[in-house]
């Protein structure tokens, strides 16, 4: 692979990896307004499951006491590419600082972890709703059926 190639697929990683955190932090906030506002899709089965699988990926790692996959990804196409640290244009340096803390793991840790309990909090005190529904009985059909059996 080339430098060029690499640093455009680093820039791709970190695209996808950015999504993918707005993802899982807008899930947190917005599963428990929606329930209390009353937004029927916040309790999508496919919506919640792919957060619940994607903070539970996130709260793995954690608990593995591994940096995550597309972190390291991108920093190895980054060196792929010859680039270290703040070398890169203005907005992926700005990305960079918003998702990239200098902490120690064990702080990323014990707040994924955190995270995934309150997700899994979520999945309990807002249940989605998966399979289906019970049909509701059509009102012009079961206001038929208490006449007298006459025709309109």
């Amino acid at each position: 692979m080339h430098a060029a190639q690499a640093l455009q697929f680093a820039h791709l990683v970190l695209g996808v990896h950015l999504l993918i955190i707005t993802f899982n932090v807008t899930g947190l906030i917005v599963i428990p307004i929606g329930v209390w506002r009353r937004w029927g899709w916040v309790r999508s089965c496919p919506w919640r499951t792919a957060h619940l699988l994607s903070m539970a990926v996130v709260a793995a790692q954690a608990a593995l006491g591994r940096a995550c996959f597309l972190t390291l990804w991108q920093g190895d196409l980054m060196v792929r590419a010859g680039r270290q640290g703040l070398q890169a244009g203005l907005i992926q340096t700005w990305i960079d600082h918003l998702i990239f803390w200098n902490l120690p793991l064990s702080v990323f840790t014990l707040l994924y972890m955190a995270v995934g309990a309150y997700t899994v909090g979520l999945w309990w005190w807002a249940p989605p709703r998966c399979g289906r529904r019970k049909a509701q009985p059509n009102k012009t059909a079961s206001a038929a059926s208490k006449t007298s059996g006459q025709s309109p």
